[in-house]
């Protein structure tokens, strides 16, 4: 009843001076809603970082054959082959720590329709191994496998984008498909996945979605290739769980310049080390926000301090007549650290509101991902009723402190 009651008298107190309150509680409210849109959108950027990168395998390393003009790759020739099969194999038989890998070769597509429509998409050649290492889902029917690849099968896995131009009336599966020369039956279709960029660190992302899968031995005896491109376009190694990806793809590229005559005709990508330089960046813009957001929460306090200071002065005659009456030091010191106490906590409230809007606005025109972190609410309402409730002590000391029959003979 005894808190009750002052929590009443401390809200009437700052109801008489509403203006002064909202001009006080916005120092809090904005301080709390951008310590909350930082974090919110901080968690969101990470997690969809994550996700992107888990798209390309986060264990994996993905190599990829370099594109010269005929003139470099005339010389490069007689010194390396490019690109080619025999560099996973050795690669996944002379390295421990490689577990398994994967194959694919571009084709040149000048021809892709069925008979419901055409497609402007791209045939690829992959191992039966390449969908496991790039953690592609069915939509329907089934993946490509070895056999497929022995019997050099003419067999088709269509992405979501393709299936859709070729077979707008989603009746893919079992359908035959021309690329380029030759008639491919479809076998399955691939689920779309949802990725909010098409690209992430310079590295284009959803580019299966755009193409049509077949037997990669089916691609390399069945379609007439440039003499001097290399076997395969790129190569994924799947490295094992105990193993430092960074220190693996120094190895793996040791490896391969050794195969290639030192020649510098593939280039490496290694997920592991895009997240780790994602989350450095987002860790310098979570400092940068952070002392932000901590400033204009240090401001808001000053301001609390501030109206309390202001709010002595004006109630020193009310402070000596409670004084007289019998209150206590700490019946005032008490009654003043309440109102500030009060002024941060609706001003941490409304802040979680606006913080909660700022978040929804900045996604909706900027469109970066957003979060929810319960942590970040706990953690921005804590600091600001700290904030509140230290900067509101001195004030409240200073009013425990005058003396009774001057305050009531203060004018």
């Amino acid at each position: 009843m005894k808190y009750l009651l002052l929590l009443l008298d401390t809200l009437d107190e700052l109801r008489q001076h509403t203006l002064r309150t909202f001009l006080t509680l916005l120092g809090m409210i904005f301080g709390v809603g951008a310590v909350i849109a930082m974090l919110n959108i901080g968690t969101g950027a990470e997690r969809e970082a994550l996700r992107m990168i888990d798209s390309m395998g986060l264990r994996n390393l993905i190599i990829n054959a370099q594109e010269f003009d005929q003139e470099t790759l005339q010389e490069q020739r007689k010194h390396s082959r490019g690109l080619n099969l025999r560099d996973g194999e050795v690669a996944t038989s002379s390295l421990p720590f490689v577990s398994a890998f994967a194959a694919m070769k571009t084709l040149d597509t000048f021809e892709l329709f069925s008979h419901a429509g055409r497609s402007d998409g791209e045939a690829v050649g992959v191992s039966a191994s390449y969908f496991t290492l790039s953690k592609l889902a069915l939509a329907e029917g089934r993946v490509l496998n070895e056999d497929d690849e022995r019997h050099l099968n003419q067999v088709a896995l269509l992405g979501a984008n393709t299936a859709a131009q070729l077979f707008p009336l989603g009746d893919a599966l079992g359908q035959n498909i021309k690329i380029n020369h030759l008639w491919f039956k479809v076998v399955g279709v691939l689920q779309a996945p949802y990725l909010s960029k098409e690209e992430f660190q310079g590295i284009k992302l959803g580019g299966e979605q755009n193409q049509v899968f077949i037997p990669l031995q089916t691609a390399l005896r069945k379609f007439p290739a440039e003499q001097l491109d290399s076997e395969l376009t790129s190569l994924k190694l799947e490295i094992r769980d105990d193993t430092d990806p960074l220190v693996a793809a120094k190895a793996i590229n040791r490896l391969l310049e050794q195969r290639h005559n030192q020649i510098d005709d593939f280039d490496m990508v290694v997920p592991a080390a895009l997240l780790a330089q994602q989350k450095q960046t987002q860790q310098i813009f979570n400092i940068v926000m952070s002392c932000v957001a901590g400033i204009s929460l240090l401001v808001g306090g000053i301001g609390i301090m501030n109206i309390m200071l202001a709010t002595v002065l004006e109630r020193t005659t009310e402070i000596g007549l409670l004084r007289a009456i019998g209150a206590t030091c700490k019946d005032i010191r008490i009654q003043f650290v309440a109102e500030s106490l009060t002024i941060s906590i609706v001003g941490g409230l409304l802040g979680i509101l606006f913080g909660i809007g700022l978040s929804e606005v900045i996604a909706l025109f900027s469109g970066w991902a957003v979060s929810w972190s319960v942590t970040a609410i706990l953690l921005s309402f804590s600091i600001c009723t700290a904030i509140g409730l230290g900067f509101g002590i001195y004030p409240a000391i200073k009013a425990s402190q005058l003396d009774p029959i001057e305050a009531l003979q203060h004018h």
